[in-house]
């Protein structure tokens, strides 16, 4: 809860989560809460430890420690955990002697922690919302299957230069982690940007009954996670629930070059701001005269309602990220910005999350571009696309992991994606994981070099003696796959400035 403006009570926190609240050693109201962990490792003085299931590790299995560790409470859904965890801390109590470190540790027990995470968040955003008042609060969210975290990080930096804000570390966009970013506002906060992202069809339904908006801006509707919704509709399906989670006096901020996110206006409560990267004139926002320089960052004539066009060099690589900019845009806009002080700001707006286009130096003037975070289809075309500008007259090198949850579309997704690396101009791609296999095979028949790794660990041994010094390198797939930790390992070496042929045989550089 940020910085602890805001001291919630283990009573309410207990009734927001519609639990039921067994007390440790001290009174609930004596322990007041400032903080809302889901990792053991950061509960501590003050800490709502919320104990989750999941497929590695159950959180109910740390209570003893989070106790020790001075929590204030717990959030869990198996009670008899919890209750061995408070026997095993009395137990080290001495008979006459002061209790054990965390006895005192209250414990709220619900049916399911996460969405009793998710009730949490709900009741403290709509208690900001009224404690507010009339400096108002505006809570604005993105989504789309390419562009979000990106769109996220130029939002925060437009608003943040006008108010304290608050937005999520990396990716926070699911059922914990947008909860944990509501829960990090306080009474401070005039700004909240969340990212909304979606594996299944009520998702987004999910995260907009956490916290309903003011803003909303719908980037692209591609092929990400395709296997969760069958079929490109039903992915714009899950994600127009994000304009229906308006409040009634929202702005919708809809790509227009987009026919399904543009569709979405009839779902719009009131206001909708539209934006067009390739220029169209119907939109409210556009650019027009879109240009890369030799850095391959788009320099565009910026047309935004109420402020005279300006011609802007944006802060970040990729003509992709010209719609980024226009929505983020948009959501400052939505959210009281004027349109002079948004178009001051927005050039000096960068790259905050880290493997998304990070262009960093490699030895012999070479350049890694670091696009790993994540990959679908349409991201890894907007990847590729960049390649040229960003690597000029140097020798290119794709390196490209299988992208995952693709469904029944990733042969023909991974086999595309072979054929744009040959589009790209690339002498050298390196796949990882057997999924990627069309990919290989198809770059191959069009004349491009192969080499195809097993996993990450294979194509980190390999991937210093298949570069020579000047190489552009492109990084780019899902981040299950591990192509991050090929980009990591190729930044430090760039880092380092070492030469990656040195000690090895000349023959093995291409």
């Amino acid at each position: 809860m940020g910085a602890g403006v805001i001291a919630r009570t283990i009573d309410e926190l207990a009734s927001w989560a519609g639990g039921r609240l067994i007390a440790g050693g001290a009174a609930p109201s004596a322990a007041p809460v400032t903080a809302v962990v889901t990792d053991s490792r950061k509960a501590g003085p003050g800490a709502l430890f919320v104990a989750i299931k999941g497929e590695r590790a159950d959180g109910h299995a740390y209570l003893a420690a989070v106790a020790r560790a001075g929590a204030a409470a717990a959030l869990v859904s198996d009670e008899e955990a919890a209750r061995a965890a408070q026997a095993e801390l009395a137990g080290a109590s001495q008979p006459d002697g002061p209790a054990a470190p965390g006895a005192a540790m209250a414990i709220i027990v619900v049916d399911d922690t996460v969405a009793a995470l998710g009730r949490i968040a709900r009741g403290h955003l709509a208690d900001l919302r009224q404690r507010a008042g009339e400096r108002g609060l505006a809570v604005v969210a993105m989504t789309g299957s390419v562009g979000k975290t990106t769109t996220k990080d130029l939002t925060r930096q437009l608003l943040a230069a006008q108010g304290p804000t608050i937005a999520p570390v990396a990716s926070f966009n699911n059922e914990i982690g947008l909860p944990l970013t509501v829960l990090e506002a306080d009474e401070s906060t005039r700004y909240l940007v969340l990212e909304m992202g979606a594996s299944g069809p009520d998702d987004i339904a999910d995260l907009v009954e956490i916290a309903p908006l003011d803003a909303a801006a719908v980037l692209m509707i591609g092929h990400a996670h395709m296997g969760g919704f069958g079929s490109i509709d039903g992915v714009a399906a899950a994600k127009s629930h994000i304009v229906r989670g308006l409040l009634p006096h929202g702005t919708a901020v809809l790509n227009l070059d987009d026919e399904r996110a543009a569709a979405m206006r009839d779902l719009a409560p009131g206001r909708v701001l539209t934006f067009s990267a390739s220029g169209d004139e119907r939109a409210d926002l556009r650019a027009t005269g879109v240009e890369l320089d030799e850095a391959a960052h788009a320099i565009a004539d910026i047309h935004l309602p109420g402020a005279q066009p300006r011609r802007v060099r944006l802060g970040l690589p990729g003509a992709h990220n010209v719609a980024n900019a226009l929505a983020s845009l948009g959501l400052a806009l939505a959210a009281g910005i004027d349109a002079d002080v948004l178009l001051d700001t927005i050039a000096s707006a960068g790259l905050e999350s880290p493997h998304r286009m990070a262009v960093s130096d490699l030895p012999g003037s070479g350049r890694l571009i670091d696009d790993s975070y994540n990959a679908n289809i349409d991201s890894m075309a907007a990847s590729l696309a960049s390649l040229p500008a960003l690597a000029g007259d140097r020798r290119r090198v794709v390196v490209i992991s299988e992208m995952l949850e693709l469904g029944e579309t990733s042969a023909a997704d991974h086999a595309t994606t072979g054929a744009l690396v040959a589009d790209a101009g690339a002498s050298l791609l390196v796949t990882i994981g057997a999924g990627a296999a069309p990919a290989a095979q198809a770059a191959r028949h069009r004349g491009v070099e192969v080499v195809e790794a097993p996993d990450a660990d294979d194509a980190i041994a390999r991937i210093d003696s298949l570069l020579a010094p000047g190489d552009a390198v492109l990084v780019k797939g899902s981040h299950g796959s591990g192509a991050w930790r090929v980009a990591d390992h190729l930044a430090a070496v760039g880092a380092a400035g070492a030469d990656p042929t040195d000690g090895r045989d000349g023959k093995d550089a291409r």
